[in-house]
């Protein structure tokens, strides 16, 4: 059955064309009335990234210490729009001197359709969980962000979490107006000559590829969603990458300096800690240990039962 088309909200009037006013990194999500946020940014404040990453290669976190270690397992980090895997080369071998087991994403430019770049990563996905034999952690920054969350969506049971840093993880078009003349830019390239992306409103907040549908469903509520955001971002509206099933934690930070701040590596290092399956056998032990207390509890009540006019004693559980 064909999916309807989805009704765009309508436009205040302005000198923005629609070309570049509805231009989106990915789709709006399903039945939305929500209006695109017209923010020029502030992205002469982005040049502040090249400062955060000389602060963070003499900072005390890159040498790891007061940094959770990890038990091996993998990460696969997904960079964002007009960037590549070198973005998060720091990122990755940081990672690795951490203790865990970190793959590029294999994009060296990512401005393609996000079906298609989608489709690879799910086969990325799949070969280091098979190669592994383990649950991948996501990471994903700007357009990366959304890209994991989808790929969650399509393939939870290979996924142990998904960390977004400065996404819009419900609101894919609260981006600057620069970026979206970007965005516009790299959707006319590719429907030149392609009617099919045309129809598909690639690169629009209305695209209609699988992808839409995995970007806009509900979040699987047992892979563990953390979204950095800073209210310092250039180019991403901040609000927007703060959702309610997510963990939310601001950094100090600019939006490219994400991918280098000390803030954000604490962040996604507390967050992949607290997936890591050593804590997650720890939680479930504790949840066994507590059901076997209140059983025990409940059965010493039956056998003694507590007086009457006799209030219990409250107990705080760590």
């Amino acid at each position: 059955m064909s999916r309807p088309e989805q009704q765009r909200p309508s436009k205040p009037s302005s000198v923005i064309p629609d070309g570049v006013e509805f231009a989106s990194f990915d789709p709006l999500p399903p039945d939305t009335d929500m209006v695109p946020r017209r923010w020029w940014g502030r992205h002469p404040q982005e040049w502040r990234s090249a400062l955060e990453l000389a602060q963070l290669l003499v900072d005390p976190v890159y040498r790891g210490e007061g940094v959770p270690r990890g038990d091996g397992s993998p990460v696969m980090l997904v960079p964002g729009f007009l960037a590549g895997d070198a973005s998060l080369a720091v990122m990755r071998q940081w990672l690795g001197r951490m203790g865990y087991d970190p793959h590029p994403a294999g994009i060296a430019l990512n401005v393609d359709c996000s079906n298609r770049v989608l489709d690879r990563l799910d086969y990325r996905l799949w070969r280091i969980h098979a190669d592994r034999g383990r649950k991948v952690a996501l990471v994903g920054h700007s357009r990366g962000g959304h890209l994991v969350k989808a790929l969650a969506h399509r393939y939870p049971e290979r996924i142990s979490s998904v960390i977004s840093m400065g996404a819009g993880l419900t609101t894919p078009f609260d981006i600057s107006i620069p970026t979206k003349l970007a965005v516009a830019a790299v959707r006319t390239v590719h429907q030149r000559g392609n009617s099919k992306a045309r129809a598909a409103g690639c690169f629009t907040d209305t695209c209609r590829c699988r992808f839409a549908r995995d970007y806009g469903a509900e979040f699987p509520p047992e892979i563990p969603l953390t979204s950095v955001y800073t209210r310092g971002d250039g180019v991403v509206w901040w609000e927007a990458c703060v959702v309610p099933y997510a963990r939310n934690v601001e950094v100090s930070s600019s939006h490219v300096g994400l991918a280098f701040n000390r803030e954000s590596y604490l962040a996604v290092a507390e967050a992949l800690a607290d997936a890591s399956p050593a804590r997650e056998g720890s939680r479930d032990e504790r949840a066994v240990a507590s059901s076997r207390m209140s059983s025990r509890a409940a059965s010493d009540e039956r056998r003694s039962p507590m007086p009457r006019g006799r209030l219990p004693e409250s107990r705080s559980t760590a």
